[in-house]
């Protein structure tokens, strides 16, 4: 998928659930409650073992259902195995010089974790549209718009942090999504109730739906 696709999608969804699944199976239960409970962008990070075989078993059951994308990406040969798994956007804690111009060169969505305003300007300056604010429970809402003072043209997608509670907060100040993880996306179903974890994910797209049309 063309980035630009994959971001007016993102924008669509308002939301990426960040699964750090505890095994393949794990994963791959968390996000089938998920998907019932109307979460639809995906992001499964390389911390999860055997990523790459999750995102290919999610793209071969979900196809274009759902937006499913690699996250935690830290090395080129993650971007290229997340690329041939069939991610269609892929994300990194981090803004490092040397792999953005990789994972650009992929074609896909990129969306580099940024923090301060130098990052920013490096991400930008590479040529990076839209960015993942991370961590950001540790400025909040407030840090972001600060941050889209000097930056209105950037899209932000703040993850860590991001709660039901302050879902409208990070929309108020302009973010142009939200990624959340453990509040949203736990590491496996054992010993839950997965009616929880769906009803949950409901909580979740019903916030961000509110959010918008305040």
């Amino acid at each position: 998928m063309e980035p630009n696709r994959s971001l007016t999608r993102i924008e669509d969804l308002g939301l990426l659930a960040v699964v750090r699944g505890k095994s393949r199976a794990a994963a791959l239960d968390v996000v089938g409650a998920l998907v019932e409970g109307g979460v639809l962008g995906i992001e499964i990070t390389f911390t999860t073992p055997e990523a790459p075989q999750v995102i290919q078993d999610l793209h071969e059951e979900y196809g274009d259902h759902i937006l499913l994308g690699a996250g935690t990406v830290t090395t080129r040969e993650q971007v290229e195995q997340a690329v041939e798994a069939g991610s269609t956007f892929l994300v990194s804690p981090g803004c490092d010089p040397k792999l953005l111009p990789a994972m650009l060169e992929t074609g896909l969505l990129v969306l580099p974790g940024v923090l301060t305003p130098s990052e920013v300007m490096l991400a930008r300056r590479i040529g990076v549209p839209a960015l993942k604010l991370f961590p950001g429970s540790s400025g909040g809402p407030p840090y972001l718009k600060a941050l889209r003072g000097p930056f209105p043209d950037i899209a932000f997608v703040p993850t860590g942090g991001v709660s039901v509670e302050n879902i409208a907060d990070w929309f108020a100040v302009g973010a142009l999504a939200v990624g959340a993880g453990g509040a949203l996306a736990p590491p496996s179903l054992e010993g839950r109730d997965r009616g929880e974890v769906v009803e949950n994910a409901r909580r979740f797209t019903e916030a961000v739906r509110e959010s918008r049309v305040r």
